[in-house]
């Protein structure tokens, strides 16, 4: 029997636990509300928050439920960042509570409950939930529902865990596609467990499935009415479904994102847990965890690679971290202290990327990497531009974008949710065509127009750059010629905007195409290191009309007229459809003293003079000036 010391040291270590936990707790979320103000929304957001405003029971990419909860939070708190994300900040903090009280249900009091709820604080991928108006994140809180309910389910069947059951199955239903693979799992883990069978036999949680099944009606019926084209973008067309090595990435990006040794101890708990002999809650857990973990491992060798998806093992998580406490317990302290330190870092450096993506001069600094975050930026500076050039057009100027991501980030930041956009591969490529056309928001070019004036937005860094010049002559097919375009160049043209002002009329039939020019410098490279006089070489042409001129930039000005004219046969070999008439003579050096610059990182960029009158900034690559 314990002695008082004893328990008094035991109760010291649970406040403390408590309060660690609450302390995170409060940090995280007043800090996901700091970055969920300031974030630049990201696009799918703005498609969601479009997709509030044209309120239906589903949609082509998702069930309704995003949107709904988007609409409500803009008519609460307003169409601004905060209303878009509200709810789900709300949801993504009741979280760890959740998870809190379903282990202290299980298992006891003590520090186990709070060391759940910590690690679900501070687990990235959950404790981010919410920043993001995503549908990740009502599909979490449903999967906790419905961990709370089979766990309520295996002690007796009572009508208030059929009823937890049902709001579980109901709201998941409403998320996401990807809420079958939960229920799925949970079936079977409920099949292999005995009192999980005998629940199964209880009318009660059927009446709870039946509930959850008719939530699908609505997605069901959508794709009945629409040639099932939502389920065949989710189960068909967005996934090869050929085996494929990319899954082998699966566990060092789980491990980035789950953390390395947090990942370790779910997994480890996992499969202690699975085994029989285990309590059946405990079993539940483990096997609810393990088979979503491993089931969305095994789909990484044949699904999707072009696509967000380190983010699908979440439900798993949420269930393997309730046994975190108990794996932890048996590691040394040194150990443990390193896990909590692991998992404490790789959430502050998600937190530090959207801070960073919401800082204009820090996103700019990121400009020519890989991954810098082209979905986040520029969408305010370029519904700014927009007004500007509608402001200078004629009354009943008709806006149109290039693809879907134009589009809803203009509406909401111009708060017009009914903004045209032209067919573009961006559309069917996230399933987001058959929703523009249902919504009458697909216009087919010119031919639609009538005599309208109209200001055409394009995404001239929407496309892979081998296919641009192709895309620009699908837009001459739609618009005819391309008048000189404004370029509006985000973050040094990592984000490159066109705006063309289109005078109303029919196009002159058989016209050649003008479209933008395009251009690629050789020397220097991206990145390189030069001396204060250093040479710059490329190639640049413009379809239908030609240059005349190119001149060389250092951030933003002029430093060297470049000599253009050079032979350069293998471009027009490659860019097998371009009508530039000077081809093959489309290359230019010139020689750039920068004498007067201090030594540092300079932007490195071109200025295209077109024989049609236009002036283009090209985008700009950093240099080294040493």
């Amino acid at each position: 029997m314990p002695n008082a010391i004893d328990m008094r040291d035991g109760g010291l270590r649970v406040a403390s636990a408590r309060r660690t936990f609450i302390a995170l707790w409060m940090a995280v979320s007043v800090l996901k509300l700091l970055v969920a103000v300031q974030l630049p929304l990201f696009v799918d957001e703005a498609f969601y928050w479009q997709e509030g405003q044209h309120m239906a029971w589903a949609y082509s990419d998702l069930p309704g439920l995003t949107a709904w909860l988007i609409r409500l939070g803009v008519e609460v708190a307003g169409s601004n960042h905060l209303g878009v994300r509200l709810p789900f900040l709300l949801m993504g903090a009741a979280l760890p509570w959740m998870m809190v009280g379903i282990v202290r249900r299980e298992f006891g009091e003590g520090r186990g409950p709070w060391l759940a709820g910590s690690a679900t604080v501070l687990l990235p991928l959950a404790g981010t939930l919410g920043i993001m108006a995503l549908p990740d994140v009502p599909m979490a809180l449903a999967t906790m529902l419905c961990i709370d309910a089979g766990t309520r389910l295996l002690r007796r069947v009572d009508h208030g865990s059929a009823v937890i059951l049902a709001l579980g199955l109901a709201i998941g239903a409403l998320s996401h596609y990807r809420f079958i693979a939960v229920i799925g799992v949970g079936m079977v883990a409920l099949a292999l467990l005995p009192s999980g069978r005998q629940a199964l036999r209880d009318p009660r949680v059927w009446v709870a499935i039946a509930f959850g099944a008719a939530a699908w009606v609505p997605l069901l019926a959508w794709n009945l009415e629409n040639a099932e084209a939502g389920l065949r973008f989710q189960l068909v067309e967005r996934h090869p479904w050929a085996l494929h090595a990319s899954g082998l990435r699966f566990l060092p990006l789980q491990a980035l994102f789950a953390t390395p040794l947090l990942l370790v101890a779910m997994l480890v708990g996992g499969w202690r847990a699975a085994r029989p002999g285990k309590p059946e809650a405990v079993r539940l857990f483990g096997l609810l965890g393990g088979l979503v973990v491993l089931g969305f491992f095994g789909l990484g060798f044949f699904a999707d690679t072009e696509r967000v998806s380190f983010h699908w093992p979440l439900p798993g998580y949420l269930a393997l971290v309730a046994l975190v406490p108990a794996v932890l317990a048996g590691w040394p302290r040194w150990l443990r202290r390193a896990t909590w330190a692991l998992a404490a870092l790789g959430l502050a450096c998600v937190f530090a990327y959207y801070i960073a993506v919401s800082i204009p001069g820090l996103r700019a600094h990121s400009a020519a990497w890989k991954w810098y975050p082209s979905n986040f930026a520029g969408w305010n500076v370029l519904a700014e531009v927009v007004d500007g050039e509608l402001a200078q057009m004629p009354a009943g100027t008709r806006l149109v974008a290039d693809n879907f991501k134009i589009g809803a980030e203009l509406g909401f930041a111009m708060d017009n949710p009914r903004i045209e956009v032209l067919d573009h591969p961006l559309n069917r490529f996230h399933g987001r065509a058959p929703q523009l056309r249902l919504w009458g928001l697909e216009t087919h070019g010119r031919g639609a127009w009538g005599d309208d004036p109209v200001l055409l937005v394009a995404g001239a860094s929407d496309v892979p750059y081998r296919l641009l010049l192709r895309r620009y002559h699908q837009l001459c097919g739609r618009v005819g010629p391309l008048p000189p375009p404004r370029v509006l160049n985000i973050d040094h043209g990592s984000q490159r905007f066109l705006l063309f002002a289109l005078e109303g009329g029919a196009a002159e039939p058989d016209a050649p195409c003008v479209a933008p020019a395009m251009a690629w410098i050789d020397v220097p490279a991206s990145g390189a290191s030069v001396g204060r006089e250093f040479e710059v070489a490329g190639w640049a042409f413009k379809d239908g009309a030609g240059l005349e001129r190119v001149e060389v930039t250092l951030d933003g000005e002029v430093v060297a007229e470049a000599g253009y004219g050079l032979n350069q046969p293998g471009v027009a070999a490659y860019w097998e459809i371009s009508s530039d008439p000077n081809h093959p003579r489309v290359g230019f050096a010139a020689s750039v003293d920068a004498g007067h610059l201090r030594p540092g990182r300079y932007w490195l960029g071109l200025r295209l003079h077109g024989a049609d009158g236009s002036v283009e900034d090209w985008s700009e690559q950093p240099v080294v000036i040493r």
